[in-house]
């Protein structure tokens, strides 16, 4: 879906500049650091095994600080180790300052200071709920929309916002409402967009608003759909018997229309194929005739004419 029309952007609020954007985070494999870990706690287990069977007090001494050093060394070093999982990313912080984003899945080593903060970045589904909001010509309605999103930059959804999920399902519901008071649910005019008559537009215009609206927490929106678009309760009855006459009366436009053109050709091949010649008060009679029997509701009932044309 096509979301690069500035002009249904007007209305959004302009969100501020974000201060952070993602980069990617120093890291190794951490296979080898894995493998360093252990030996390092292989080790320590030797030494303290070392110094039961050291000679003097001294060398034991020795032999249990070097066991907790590296003991020490070993359980820091191995505390750097992260598994990354596909769809997921960890948001690196080394003393409250952003120090990049981990994406690459598999058992990764990164500076065991650091904290690491895991984010989801696989696509996700938001459903609204069923929201009532006046349409623009103030007419109660009904509707709900399902938005499919995804985080994109893992520094924003962290740092500009405090909640991304929530700011997302808001921002979303204000989208909808707005979008919705912009546009009635059925259009008076033809050219003019409505919510039910142009879904596609205006599912279209709602994608804009809302990537306007959550691009600051590093939001990308994939698509929006309405899922809900009806009257409210009070007023559908109302609206329904609205709808019908106006089909009734495009029904009967059309079937006005196929008569006229049914009698134009009646006439002209009457004429054509010189059957009977009629002045204009027999045609204008045939005319309502053929009219009648046309437009009808119910089948006509025949009157016989056994004397001549004229009587």
């Amino acid at each position: 879906m096509s979301i690069s029309e500035p002009a249904a952007t007007a209305d959004v609020p302009e969100m501020p500049a974000p201060r952070v954007r993602e980069f990617t985070a120093h890291s190794i494999g951490g296979g080898l650091a894995l493998l360093l870990g252990l030996i390092g706690l292989g080790a320590a287990v030797a030494l303290f095994a070392s110094s039961a069977a050291a000679p003097s007090g001294g060398a034991e001494g020795g032999l249990v600080a070097a066991g907790v050093v590296v003991l020490l060394a070993s359980a820091i070093g191995m505390r750097g180790l992260n598994t990354v999982a596909p769809g997921e990313a960890r948001v690196v912080q080394l003393f409250g300052r952003y120090r990049g984003t981990i994406r690459q899945d598999g058992l990764r080593w990164v500076n065991p200071f650091t904290s690491r903060t895991r984010i989801s970045t696989r696509v996700r589904n938001h459903e609204t709920a069923v929201l009532k909001v006046n349409d623009a010509y103030g007419n109660p309605i009904e509707l709900a929309a399902v938005v499919v999103w995804k985080v994109q930059d893992t520094a924003q959804a962290t740092f500009e916002v405090d909640d991304f999920a929530e700011f997302v399902a808001t921002q979303t519901e204000t989208a909808v409402r707005h979008i919705a008071i912009e546009y009635p649910y059925d259009a008076h005019d033809e050219d003019g967009l409505s919510l039910r008559g142009n879904a596609e537009e205006i599912t279209e215009k709602l994608a804009v608003e809302l990537q306007a609206r959550v691009e600051a927490a590093g939001v990308r929106i994939i698509e929006s759909r309405f899922t809900h678009l009806a009257y409210a309760p009070e007023i559908a009855s109302a609206m329904l018997q609205r709808q019908q006459a106006g089909a009734v009366v495009a029904a009967r436009r059309q079937i006005v229309d196929g008569a006229v053109g049914m009698v134009e050709a009646a006439l002209a091949r009457i004429a054509d194929a010189d059957i009977v010649e009629l002045d204009e008060e027999r045609k204008a009679a045939m005319v309502s005739n053929l009219m009648v029997v046309l437009c009808g509701d119910r089948a006509p009932q025949p009157v016989l004419n056994t004397g001549t044309l004229y009587q």
